[in-house]
């Protein structure tokens, strides 16, 4: 690992000529601040050689305009105001690299979201010329620097085989990348091995599963470790070391594992109802969703009706949003476990299928479906409920706080009757007499508390892991060289899971394909003439690793100094703060960048 981003590589050839370029945004900007207003200050800036704006500046016209300032020499530092850095930061930096400088000479200032979003008139061209004039204080103390060099294992580990892992692990290896695809049971396909068909158009899961099976035992670059789990792991991005056990006929083996990325795929599991919920272990006739379809693919269909445990089953009631959609105050839960407030998405399709497959296989069974909400979501989705219909489904709709209550029936020939306020008929309540209740239970993430543990992994409140951005970077994590796939991330169907399985693999692919990763650079460094080892920096570090005393040489003396791993550096900046001796500092954002910012605000 190389970083040339230390005091003695860099670059300093700067002679104060920044340029500033400002964006219309279309209007979402000037409809709000006077951009011209702001351009007459930025050029008042004894900093500024030019100050120019464009309606798009992220557009080509706009990216020209830098280029060629660049080019001419005109400018040798850039200021470009904006919209969120987000969104165009890398655009920009491209286009200054196309002009043949440092794509780090570049600095941002926010005047969409920060100014014409919050603010109007006067006051919000007044904060955008403080904001550029900040920008620009800074980017005249801007230094060359470069990307932090990571050699890399051409290798990945994806943990977790069902459908998501198991089309993460082959997409990788057609990349010409090996890849250890980490299972904790006997067998891959995870949820899929206890579904039956898949909707909304009938394909066998075990199908699926065998076709990716097929070619990851006939891929030369995929291991699987069955019965094992992850039980640490050590290192940074293209350098990470897995200690894998594994659980064998003659007990417990651990395995080492060298590692450039990580593909989290750990799934979900189907929410289990509480005993008492909706009769739910208190009468053997109330059933999950899951054990029902478990029921169906036992079933050869050769009878008019359905038989579940040795019974006729000729009414089939069928309850929606169980252990899904929980509103605080309104539904109880199981003991220390979440109130799942979320939608698990796939439930209304999955009983719907189901009762279609009924239905059409045994239609002697009559299907009562009462629901909060239908949500068929996805292509061929809605047409689950429209064969519903004419499949002469029953809808029945209940609300939250007035849910179907499931009772023994001590009248008649049917053991259970459901009894549902229903407001498709003005709240009319109506009583179902059933030989079985079915529960549409939600999706909940797998414990994975362990492994989020060791590598510091977001969790929401619904337990699931936390991407980096829903839009610009969904299928990442913040810990840099470790990826989302599948149900680990949220509730979704089996072809979701596979398209955020394609798109983990394309990441990583294009991270390790090249042998060596290269990380922005804004990350500590070490004045070690400064640092007097006093170890402030190491204890204050909020990354495992990224900072540590070690022991040199100085005048035949032997002393410590702090020594940042680049690599695992997040460049938050908290050893910078408690550094008696100002030794330390973030590239990019030094205390001198800072300071100016800080005098041109002052003084606007």
């Amino acid at each position: 690992m190389t970083n040339p981003n230390d005091k003695e590589n860099k670059d300093d050839t700067h002679n104060g000529k920044v340029g500033v370029y400002i964006c219309h945004c279309g209007g979402n900007i000037s409809d709000h601040v006077d951009v011209d207003k702001v351009r007459d200050a930025a050029e008042d800036l004894s900093c500024v050689k030019v100050a120019r704006t464009n309606m798009f500046m992220c557009s080509d016209p706009g990216q020209n305009m830098i280029i060629e300032d660049l080019e001419n020499g005109e400018v040798d530092r850039v200021v470009v105001a904006s919209c969120a850095p987000s969104l165009h930061e890398t655009t920009f930096r491209s286009a200054v690299e196309r002009a043949g400088a440092n794509p780090f000479v570049y600095e941002h200032a926010n005047i969409r979201e920060q100014v014409s979003w919050v603010h109007h008139g006067d006051p919000a061209t007044d904060k955008a010329s403080t904001l550029v004039a900040a920008a620009a204080a800074k980017a005249e103390n801007l230094e060359p620097l470069h990307p932090v060099r990571v050699d890399a294992f051409r290798h990945a580990t994806v943990i977790g085989a069902g459908i998501a892992g198991m089309k993460t692990a082959v997409d990788i290896a057609r990349q010409g990348i090996d890849v250890a695809l980490v299972e904790k049971t006997t067998q891959p396909g995870g949820r899929l091995n206890t579904l039956h068909t898949l909707a909304p158009d009938g394909e066998k899961a075990g199908d699926v599963v065998d076709a990716f099976y097929e070619e990851i035992q006939n891929s030369e670059r995929i291991t699987v470790y069955p019965n094992t789990q992850v039980n640490d792991v050590k290192g940074y991005v293209g350098n990470f070391t897995l200690t894998l056990a594994t659980d064998g006929e003659n007990g417990r083996a651990d395995t080492t594992v060298d590692t450039g990325a990580i593909v989290m795929a750990t799934g979900s599991q189907s929410y289990t109802p509480f005993n008492g919920e909706y009769a739910y272990g208190e009468h053997p006739q109330v059933i999950t969703l899951p054990e029902l379809i478990q029921t169906l693919a036992e079933n050869s269909g050769d009878e008019n009706t359905l038989t579940v445990n040795g019974k006729k089953i000729r009414n089939m009631v069928m309850i929606h949003c169980v252990g899904s959609r929980r509103i605080p105050g309104i539904h109880e839960t199981k003991e220390d476990a979440n109130l799942n407030e979320y939608c698990s998405r796939t439930c209304c399709s999955a009983v719907l299928h189901a009762g279609n497959f009924i239905r059409e296989t045994f239609p002697g069974t009559s299907i009562f479906d009462m629901y909060r909400d239908i949500r068929t979501y996805g292509r061929g989705q809605e047409e689950l409920y429209n064969r519903a219909a004419e499949n002469r489904v029953v809808f029945m709709r209940f609300e939250a706080d007035a849910p179907p209550r499931v009772e023994s029936s001590d009248t008649g020939n049917f053991p259970l009757s459901v009894t549902v306020s229903d407001g498709l008929t003005f709240n009319e309540e109506m009583t179902v007499p059933a030989d079985l209740v079915v529960l549409a239970t939600g999706v909940e993430p797998t414990d994975i508390s362990g492994i989020a543990g060791m590598l510091k992994l977001p969790r929401g409140n619904d337990g699931f892991l936390n991407e980096v951005h829903p839009k610009l970077r969904p299928v990442e994590l913040p810990v840099t060289g470790v990826f989302l796939a599948g149900t680990c991330q949220a509730p979704m169907d089996s072809s979701e899971a596979c398209n955020t399985a394609g798109a983990a693999a394309a990441k990583v692919s294009a991270l390790l394909g090249k042998g060596y990763i290269e990380l922005d650079p804004f990350v500590a460094h070490v004045d070690e003439e400064k640092c007097t080892g006093t170890g402030a920096c190491v204890d204050a570090c909020l990354v495992d690793d990224a900072l540590e005393l070690v022991e040199t040489e100085v005048a035949g003396q032997t002393v410590k100094k702090a020594r940042v791993t680049a690599a695992l550096c997040q460049g938050c900046g908290a050893c910078v703060a408690v550094c008696p001796e100002n030794a330390i500092e973030v590239n990019g954002w030094t205390l001198k960048q800072y300071e100016a910012m800080v005098d041109a605000i002052a003084a606007a």
